[in-house]
């Protein structure tokens, strides 16, 4: 890493945006890559849903699920550091633009199979998704355990493809200086 002071690359101040920094030669500062996340978590209502309390009941479920099958899956304390990890982790295995660009439509495409599927279901079972209780709870209306638990899934990953997409398009245009679209390759 260069010793060289950061600049600013976008925004300032909460309200502005996210602030990604760069060297002094245009590279980007990487270390500013957690606070860019935390910016999102904040202020970006697509992003900070991550952190309601039904959404986190969701990831704390899925992570149950997976370790009772025995899975083997990193434990994160919360759901917004999942989220957070998995874009930093989507930045280190994707650094090139055509890779970046696959993963976030790889992204897209599971945030609208799960959408569709969720869709479904709630109109099949006349799931009230709005309401207080809890979406566990709301899901106990599926009499089918398979496809209760499949919704479940889908719910947290509609969460979590949403988080990610939003950070990671921003992250995409910051890095090549043109907005993500599907198209692009």
């Amino acid at each position: 890493m260069n010793d060289e002071p950061a600049v600013k690359s976008t925004g300032g101040t909460s309200t502005e945006g996210p602030l990604l920094l760069r060297d002094q030669y245009g590279g980007i500062d990487y270390d500013s890559l957690p606070d860019v996340i935390q910016w999102f978590l904040d202020y970006d209502q697509r992003v900070a849903m991550i952190k309601h309390p039904k959404v986190e009941e969701l990831f704390q479920w899925k992570q149950e699920q997976s370790r009772n099958a025995g899975e083997d899956i990193f434990n994160f304390n919360r759901a917004e550091d999942r989220v957070a990890i998995g874009i930093i982790q989507s930045i280190a295995q994707n650094s090139t633009e055509r890779e970046l660009h696959a993963w976030i439509g790889q992204l897209l495409n599971a945030l609208d199979q799960a959408s569709k599927s969720t869709e479904q279901v709630v109109a099949n079972y006349r799931l009230d998704m709005n309401s207080t209780r809890s979406m566990i709870d709301e899901a106990q209306k599926i009499p089918a355990a398979s496809i209760r638990n499949n919704f479940l899934i889908d719910c947290w990953l509609e969460a979590l493809c949403t988080a990610e997409i939003r950070v990671l398009g921003w992250l995409y245009q910051e890095f090549y200086a043109r907005p993500f679209h599907p198209s692009n390759f």
